[in-house]
């Protein structure tokens, strides 16, 4: 029988997609029927309560909620970041996104322009809680986009977030819907170019990031995520001592 580690193991195919494309998937990391239990608790017990940062409570949940570190250290999702970043995995943060019916557009970004880690290495895994479809405004990618810095600047007020990518800068027209049955996933780098239209259906949307670095990476934990943050060290060891972090929350 294999082990989870050789099932979910890249390819050469697949660590080369990435390369070329900046992202990979989708991939399952459960049934919709497993993910139904844990949307529950998600809903019961994180939605409408603060976390452990006072200004984001859907961010770092995986610090309070066993359910969201079970999730951001799941190893179909961390055994295929270690085929593109190697043996030692840190998740360095977790942050739900969700989208109710009327939800605002997320303009083209990205992510790597916002982020308080040096080196700027990062893959992100994007799960999906509900169905993401792009009736719902599931996550768009920009295959290739990712081989470059792009310029950013002041987003309309309408938009979800406060800056975006210079239009002048992209062409859309390759742009890929990741639609998502829930439990599944996919992967993308810190500079793929990314975005999300207005919600315009009558379904929610709601999902779950996993950030995903290396030892190497210092991550500003205190002066930029919040007080008293703490990563996740995934797999591996940690030889460099840079970050803080905690093991798997109790249950409440």
């Amino acid at each position: 029988m294999q082990s989870n580690e050789s099932m979910h193991r890249l390819t050469r195919a697949e660590v080369d997609f990435y390369i070329e494309n900046g992202y990979l998937g989708p991939y399952a990391a459960m049934t919709p029927a497993q993910m139904a239990d844990i949307r529950a608790e998600i809903e019961a017990k994180m939605l409408k309560t603060d976390g452990p940062n006072p200004r984001r409570p859907m961010q770092s949940r995986h610090m309070d909620q066993p359910a969201v570190y079970d999730l951001a250290a799941h190893p179909a999702i961390i055994n295929r970041i270690a085929g593109l970043l190697g043996p030692d995995i840190v998740v360095w943060t977790t942050n739900f996104w969700l989208k109710e019916p009327g939800g605002a557009e997320i303009p083209w970004h990205q992510d790597i322009n916002f982020w308080p880690i040096e080196p700027p290495v990062n893959v992100s895994a994007w799960i999906a809680i509900d169905e993401a479809t792009a009736d719902n405004s599931c996550v768009r990618i920009i295959p290739g986009s990712h081989r470059q810095f792009l310029p950013h600047q002041q987003a309309p007020g309408e938009m979800a977030i406060g800056e975006m990518v210079d239009p002048r800068s992209y062409d859309a027209g390759s742009a890929v819907d990741m639609e998502l049955k829930p439990g599944e996933f996919f992967l993308f780098s810190e500079r793929a170019l990314h975005a999300s239209g207005a919600n315009t259906s009558q379904k929610r949307r709601l999902g779950l990031s996993v950030r995903v670095t290396a030892p190497f990476v210092h991550i500003f934990q205190d002066s930029h995520l919040h007080p008293g943050h703490t990563a996740i060290l995934a797999k591996g060891k940690d030889v460099m001592g840079f970050n803080r972090y905690a093991g798997r929350p109790s249950s409440a």
